[in-house]
């Protein structure tokens, strides 16, 4: 099993939506969080070092988890989807490069 988390900035729309539609792939396990304080879920060293693989939405993301959150990333795979602020959660548009972009790195 893989743990696989999605991070955006306020964990509203983008990665949640991620989380919910890799839920019911076989053999991971997902969850999502955001790397503002004020976030749904904030991002949290016990988060990442529970993650086999980060997928975050936009550079600045990766930027501030490899900043915040060295120490708990050895060994990790940081991928960028590159996928900007422009959606709505569960957006069909989003969903739908989701699964493109998502599936060939698990």
């Amino acid at each position: 099993m893989k743990n696989i988390l999605f991070v955006c900035s306020q964990n509203r729309l983008r990665s949640p939506t991620a989380e919910q539609v890799f839920a019911d792939w076989p053999g991971i396990e997902t969850s999502s969080a955001g790397t503002n304080n004020d976030a749904e879920n904030p991002l949290s060293a016990e988060l990442i070092e529970w993650a086999d693989i980060v997928f975050v939405m936009e550079k600045v993301h990766r930027s501030k988890v490899q900043t915040r959150y060295r120490s708990a990333l050895r060994g990790k795979r940081v991928i960028c989807l590159d996928i900007p602020d422009n959606y709505t959660f569960m957006d069909p548009a989003l969903v739908a490069l989701l699964k493109v972009k998502v599936p060939p790195h698990l």
